[in-house]
C-alpha cells in the first residue's frame, strides 16, 4: 500500500497505528511515520475510506488542508490559517538555538542561555545585528 501511495505521488504517509515491512518502508522516496512496526496485516486500519475530510490521528484533530511537518522527534499538525506565522516563528527560533549551540560548544552554561535570560536575549540580539552589519 505504502509502494502505491508513492507511484500516487503522495507527499508522506501519517499512522498513529503500526506499520508492516517497516524497513522497506523507510527506504521509500516518501517519509512515513507510525506508531512502530508491525506484523500482521491489518486492513480494517489501513485502508481507504474518503478523502480529505476531518480526521483523528494520534489524538489530534487533522483537517483538510492542514500543514504536518514530521522529523526523527515526530510530527506535528499546523492549522493552514496559522501556518505562514508559525513558520517565521520556526525559523527565528532555529536561529536562535543556533546560536545557543554555538554558545554552549563555547563553553556556556545552559542556565540563562536557555531558556533565555534578559543578558541573553541582550548578547543575541547583538549578534544579529553583527550579522546584519557584515553582510551589508
Amino acid at each position: 500500500m505504502l509502494a502505491r501511495l508513492q507511484y500516487r505521488n503522495c507527499a508522506g504517509f501519517v499512522s498513529d497505528a503500526g506499520v508492516r515491512d517497516a524497513a522497506d518502508a523507510s527506504e521509500l522516496d516518501m517519509p512515513v511515520f507510525c506508531a512502530k512496526p508491525s506484523a500482521p496485516t491489518n486492513l480494517t486500519k489501513h485502508h481507504a475510506v474518503d478523502i480529505n475530510v476531518p480526521i483523528g490521528c494520534g489524538g489530534v484533530p487533522v483537517y483538510p488542508g492542514d500543514v504536518l511537518v514530521g522529523d526523527g522527534d515526530g510530527i506535528i499538525v499546523i492549522p493552514q490559517v496559522i501556518a505562514d506565522d508559525i513558520a517565521h516563528e520556526a525559523v527565528a527560533m532555529e536561529k536562535f538555538e543556533e546560536y545557543v549551540k554555538k554558545r554552549v560548544e563555547e563553553g556556556s552554561a545552559v542556565i540563562g542561555l536557555y531558556p533565555p535570560n534578559d543578558e541573553t536575549r541582550a548578547a543575541y540580539q547583538s549578534f544579529l545585528e553583527q550579522q546584519d552589519s557584515s553582510r551589508q
